[in-house]
């Protein structure tokens, strides 16, 4: 993996952008999965941006949301999903034709994982893969003591997951389970990028990136990637040592 410092969240958010520009430039129909939460939403608005300007051509990009709360789709504030089409997907003009997302309001929860598999079989591999990093070391949904040879899978919510989620909700909201691409789908993007800002975010970075790496910090797998990106702030990367 290789460790990139940022001045601050602007900084890093600039520089991811540019990443991904470049990497459509590379290969106008790769293959990106696209993370939901607060630390990927200003990549997004550059995004946006440069497509308005004309300086990005996603059109013949294809494009999977990396997890969802199981129960909720785009119509739900608060859900992954909405988040996607309401920060990106929409203001880019993406054809649904070019993006998956997970069905978390099916009754075959395992045919959805299986959806989203084939999905990025057919178009795959993922050139980039976008993940931010939970308070716990999750990524995407992949909570503690996930398997690391797993693709896309549903399981239950870790307790500060569901504490940390309520934040995007309203009012208080019911989560159980999620559905999520899986780490081996990390394993086998071209480029895995993590993204991570603010001073709390900086314990769990430090362990992430100089612990061990074990599934009960499933971000601890960035050290195994040697094609990575982690992107930080200096306040994200403040505990980490020389």
């Amino acid at each position: 993996m290789k460790i990139h410092i940022y001045p601050d969240y602007n900084a890093m958010c600039l520089a991811a952008a540019g990443i991904i520009v470049d990497q459509v430039k590379l290969k106008p129909n790769s293959l990106f999965c696209l993370t939901s939460g607060d630390t990927p939403a200003g990549i997004y608005k550059y995004l946006v941006k440069y497509a308005h300007e004309g300086k990005v051509n996603f059109s013949n990009c294809y494009f999977v949301g990396l997890d969802e709360w199981v129960g909720m789709d785009k119509n739900d504030e608060g859900s992954c999903t909405n988040f996607l089409f309401e920060t990106f997907f929409i203001p880019a003009k993406i054809h649904p034709s070019k993006m998956m997302v997970f069905n978390a309001k099916a009754t075959d929860l395992d045919e959805s994982c299986r959806a989203m598999d084939n999905f990025i079989k057919s178009h795959g591999p993922l050139d980039i893969m976008l993940v931010g990093v939970g308070l716990n070391g999750h990524i995407g949904l992949n909570e503690p003591g996930v398997d690391f040879n797993s693709y896309a899978h549903h399981s239950p919510l870790a307790p500060l997951t569901i504490s940390v989620g309520q934040k995007y909700f309203k009012q208080q909201t019911q989560l159980t389970e999620s559905i999520t691409l899986g780490l081996k789908h990390l394993q086998e993007a071209k480029i895995p990028m993590l993204l991570a800002s603010g001073t709390k975010k900086a314990g769990i970075i430090a362990s992430a990136l100089q612990g061990e790496v074990i599934n009960q910090v499933p971000a601890s797998i960035f050290q195994t990637l040697p094609s990575a990106y982690v992107m930080l702030d200096k306040d994200a990367a403040s505990g980490l040592g020389s």
